[in-house]
């Protein structure tokens, strides 16, 4: 588990496959501090298990599936990911739950400024809208945000100059797929509400809705 709060930023430093698995080599920049072998990492989001460590370097055994389902298959060498280490019982949960499953890799739209800001428009598929709503919690490429806007096919997020120099969020470009996992408990009440009998394609979540789906002062 995790909470979307980056504690540093590494590079892709090799990838290689071998069948359906392949093993993703990242460079920390320093040496991990207290590594422990077999603990959870999240790497721009996708939760991976750590398989050894030599130096600064990191080594996770991923497979073909995550590398096809996150970004991670697809950027460069040398690119640069946002990194996470799991939740301890007791730490801050200063951002928000955050499981390490991509949802889906979605494309960056637009990248602007505003003031001090930088507002990041990402694009997704009309079928995903619902679980946007604005004022909610997303992360995108591990980053714990706040969807500011929340379209038919898009959402937007505003990044502060704390979050553009702690993440590498500020350095995606129009066309650059992200990872982006949507609010965990939003899924399961839409889940909820979808075997109960309430209608999620447009959902308008009021007492009525919430009386017919089982909940009553």
């Amino acid at each position: 588990m995790f909470t979307g709060i980056i504690q540093s930023v590494a590079k892709i430093a090799d990838r290689k496959m071998s069948g359906k698995a392949g093993k993703l080599v990242i460079d920390l920049g320093k040496p991990l501090t207290n590594p422990d072998i077999g603990e959870s990492i999240a790497v721009n989001g996708a939760c991976l298990t750590l398989e050894g460590t030599s130096g600064s370097k990191l080594f996770f055994h991923v497979l073909e599936e995550t590398l096809k389902k996150t970004n991670l298959g697809s950027l460069p060498k040398g690119a640069k990911v946002n990194i996470e280490r799991a939740l301890c019982a007791g730490d801050s949960l200063g951002g928000h739950i955050v499981s390490g499953h991509i949802d889906a890799t979605c494309p960056v739209k637009s990248l602007r400024k505003k003031g001090s800001d930088l507002v990041l428009t990402v694009s997704y598929p009309p079928e995903m809208a619902v679980y946007f709503v604005e004022k909610g919690s997303v992360a995108v490429d591990g980053v714990s945000l706040t969807v500011v806007e929340a379209g038919r096919n898009f959402f937007s997020v505003h990044l502060i100059p704390t979050t553009i120099e702690m993440t590498c969020l500020s350095e995606r470009r129009p066309g650059d797929l992200v990872n982006v996992e949507t609010d965990m408990i939003g899924k399961y009440i839409l889940r909820y509400l979808h075997a109960s009998g309430g209608k999620i394609t447009n959902p308008k979540i009021n007492m009525n809705l919430l009386k017919n789906s089982g909940w009553e002062n």
